[in-house]
């Protein structure tokens, strides 16, 4: 029989280990960035073409390679990291498997120059499907400038399943701002189509972080410092008022490598617990510095996911330590432990305690109260306290019966869930005007009767609806009137949010906004929709983008789709604004000549019905019930007394 295993060509193992390295255009740029901050760069450029998918090059003035060192890089698991087994739990470098190249070459077409300062001239090779195609002695700049081209050119179906050029270009941006954040230190820039992205130049760790995530930044940042024999962290937190309602703005380093953990992530968001929403992220850079040999990072192919010998130790000292930052910068109470130096000045300090003084405080109430037995909880009540009954300013009054003891609470009231197609079978027309008249319910909910009874709309889940069936037909039918600005604003993004929007730009116009690219991550806001006061339309298109980044986890949903959801939600009326008799009154008009009145589109109801005979049950079944806790007890009373109550039967009798 012959035999049928057979050991994999070159070619094709490379591609199938290119598979776990090389995902799209960003992990290239990780890999690529990552072998130039080993190499000893001080400044890194990263220049794109097509989103990576035709050109990701980065050029770098490191060490540069030897013409032996230049052929042997692309080669698997050729490495200048590793020579023992012991090295690989003393890595401080940020690669050190010998993979990223070999992956590179395997799935695109690679130039590479590089030259060290020693050499007179560099080495030029050219490498097409992880064949050498060229090697020859070159003219170059110190370092390394390595070009890959046209991603994915021998690998069709992988290259089908890249996205958009806005969205593999979010991921590069990803990639480039953790990099470039784990070395302030180091100049870098991102070059896209022709055009400059980022600029960072060489500076604290401060400094870069406002580069990158924002000017507002600068004076909302909290310093993070503390210092073991075990563990070094160090970094900035964002002041409670930076949260946000989406990820993004979260980095954690460990040994200046970027890395994914959302253990550690816990113990930040307990650190903020009671400062922040809970469903709230809030900005945190933070670097932890610990001996390699208490971590693991050969788990995961990208490096991004770590293990420590040690986790609980790891969260409880993370927490501990933001806390203690919040606390100095008085973001959150503390104690202070530091005598008052008028403290000691007082006569309770500097008098004598006299036997006198002694049988006086022993005498008083207070003392008694924290010495006799299971006295401390207890609080003297006196004759007229002025507290007897707070809880009723709230609970309002119960209704008692004639005896001792009260009702006890009524059965919580039924409500009838509206489907879809039958909105209400009592129409507006139907209900005269007198009873019209709708009624704000603790500024969340509209109250207004119906023809059977009455119903309850959620404002908030009521206007999303609106808003979202008013959007979908602008995307389809009449784009949205615009409110032009008498002076336009400029409004300044995050990188990451800047090609967001560039992508989104024809949907934006068609929902009324009027926006203008104006370079540098800047645009010019010239109108935006009717319906959106003045002055707000800078607030109005953050929270839009925060909203789309909150549902683009939602893979039912397309592209569109987010956006018309993401901005019904941004602008819907919030819960606690106080609306007037005619605004409530159109809102109840508008929702019902929505097609699916009934569930907002995140799936919530707009309103509930109640109807008469429902309200008239409820009442009938809580006196029944009232009358049966009455009953059941007296007669439980008797049996206890038989001598008084012969011949009473028992109480599940009745």
């Amino acid at each position: 029989m012959a035999d049928i295993i057979n050991l994999l060509p070159d070619n094709i193992a490379n591609q199938i280990a290119a598979g776990e390295v090389i995902q799209r255009p960003a992990s290239a740029v990780k890999e690529l960035l990552e072998n130039a901050v080993d190499a000893g760069a001080t400044e890194i450029q990263l220049i794109l073409r097509d989103a990576g998918k035709e050109l990701v090059q980065v050029i770098d003035n490191g060490s540069g390679m030897t013409e032996t060192d230049a052929r042997m890089c692309f080669e698997r698991h050729a490495t200048s990291k590793i020579n023992t087994i012991d090295d690989l739990f003393a890595i401080r470098t940020m690669g050190f498997r010998g993979e990223a190249l070999a992956s590179i070459a395997a799935v695109s077409q690679v130039e590479l120059k590089s030259r060290r300062a020693d050499s007179d001239l560099g080495t030029y090779i050219e490498i097409d499907n992880s064949v050498v195609k060229k090697q020859e002695p070159c003219q170059a700049q110190i370092g390394t400038s390595i070009a890959m081209k046209n991603l994915f050119f021998n690998v069709p179906a992988r290259r089908n399943f890249l996205k958009s050029n806005a969205a593999e270009m979010r991921h590069i941006v990803d990639e480039f701002i953790r990099v470039a954040m784990s070395f302030p230190e180091l100049q870098f820039s991102l070059n896209s189509n022709g055009q400059e992205l980022f600029h960072l130049e060489k500076g604290s760790l401060k400094q870069r972080i406002v580069a990158i995530l924002g000017q507002h930044y600068n004076a909302k940042l909290v310093a993070v410092k503390e210092a073991t024999d075990y563990m070094d962290l160090n970094g900035f937190v964002g002041k409670p008022e930076t949260s946000k309602k989406t990820r993004g703005d979260q980095f954690f380093f460990v040994n200046n490598r970027f890395i994914k953990s959302p253990y550690l992530h816990h113990a930040v968001m307990n650190a903020f617990a009671e400062m922040i929403p809970a469903d709230s992220f809030p900005l945190y850079v933070l670097f932890i510095d610990v001996d390699p040999a208490h971590v693991d990072i050969n788990v995961h192919p990208t490096k991004q996911e770590i293990k420590f010998d040690d986790e609980k130790l790891m969260y409880a000292f993370v927490q501990s330590a933001i806390r203690h930052a919040l606390a100095q910068f008085s973001v959150t109470p503390a104690l202070n432990f530091d005598l008052d130096p008028g403290i000691s000045q007082l006569d309770a300090i500097t008098k004598p305690f006299t036997p006198e003084d002694q049988a006086l405080s022993v005498g008083s109430s207070i003392y008694k109260s924290f010495t006799q037995a299971n006295q401390a909880h207890v609080i003297d009540k006196g004759s007229n306290s002025n507290l007897k009954h707070w809880k009723d300013l709230y609970e309002g009054p119960r209704p008692v019966s004639s005896g001792s003891s009260s009702f006890p609470s009524i059965p919580s009231a039924p409500h009838e869930i509206p489907a879809a197609a039958s909105v209400i079978d009592e129409r507006w027309q139907e209900v005269s005007s007198a009873q019209k008249v709708p009624m704000q319910v603790h500024l969340q909910y509209i109250l207004s009767h119906i023809k059977s009874g009455f119903i309850l709309i959620d404002q908030q889940a009521a206007h999303e609806r609106i808003l979202y069936e008013r959007y979908n037909r602008a995307l389809s039918d009449t784009p949205m009137a615009t409110q032009q600005s008498l002076f336009p604003q400029t409004l300044h993004l995050q990188p990451a949010d800047a090609v967001l929007v560039t992508e989104m730009l024809a949907d934006l116009h068609a929902l009324g906004y009027d926006l203008e690219p104006f370079g540098n991550n800047t645009f010019i806001v010239r109108g935006t929709p009717a319906d959106i006061q003045t002055g707000n339309e800078q607030a109005s298109i953050e929270g839009l983008l925060e909203q789309f980044k909150n549902f683009s986890h939602e893979l039912k949903h397309n592209r569109r789709e987010q956006l018309v959801r993401s901005i019904a939600r941004n602008n819907a009326i919030p819960r606690g604004k106080p609306l007037s008799t005619r605004e409530m009154q159109n809102l109840i008009d508008e929702l019902f000549a929505c097609t699916m009145p009934s569930v907002s589109p995140g799936g919530r109801f707009t309103y509930i019905s109640f109807k008469l005979q429902d309200l008239e049950r409820m009442f009938e079944r809580g006196l029944k019930a009232s009358f049966s806790f009455y009953l059941g007890d007296e007669l439980r009373w008797c049996k206890l007394f038989s001598g008084c109550c012969q011949g009473v039967p028992d109480s599940k009798a009745v």
